[in-house]
């Protein structure tokens, strides 16, 4: 018997909601870093203020825009599922990505918590293929869920015939 192929359809789970607050603090952390650095040169390098100013104004008003927006639009775009035959994930800002990973080419699962997801309760599922487009993530889950399906899929691959490559 032929297997079916499997169809890209789009996932039915949601991130968590808490990973709005996530991005946007990973988001306000980065550009506050940068707009940090950017400060700290136009105090001290007196040659570099003509230009350095409105790059720093730049920054700023990007920052801003990208911390509002960034967060609501990855909530609004990212997808998740695992079946019995795939895990399917749809991710992106600007570039919307879809990926479906059959179960037999899975070679590994992993939960990712840095130390924001772990304060929020929130981790990445990780799941590695032989595929040229490298791993699978898909950031925002609880982290409970994360572990459980990290577990699940261990399982569904043990018992799928495959080569996993």
């Amino acid at each position: 018997m032929a297997e079916q192929p499997i169809a890209l359809r789009s996932p039915k789970h949601r991130v968590e909601r808490r990973a709005i607050g996530l991005w946007a603090l990973q988001s306000l952390i980065g550009f506050g870093v940068l707009a940090g650095l950017l400060t700290a040169a136009y105090l001290i390098v007196d040659g570099a203020r003509s230009w350095l100013g409105p790059v720093l104004v730049v920054v700023a008003v990007w920052g801003a825009v990208v911390t509002l927006v960034m967060p609501l639009w990855r909530y609004a775009v990212h997808r998740w599922e695992v079946t019995e035959d795939a895990v399917y994930a749809v991710s992106g800002w600007v570039v919307r990505e879809w990926r479906v990973v059959p179960l037999s080419r899975i070679q590994t699962v992993d939960t990712i918590r840095g130390p924001l997801e772990q304060a929020m309760s929130l981790a990445t599922l990780v799941v590695t293929t032989a595929s040229s487009r490298g791993a699978v993530k898909v950031p925002g889950i609880d982290a409970q869920v994360a572990a459980r399906v990290a577990e699940e899929l261990t399982q569904i691959t043990q018992r799928t015939p495959g080569d996993a490559t």
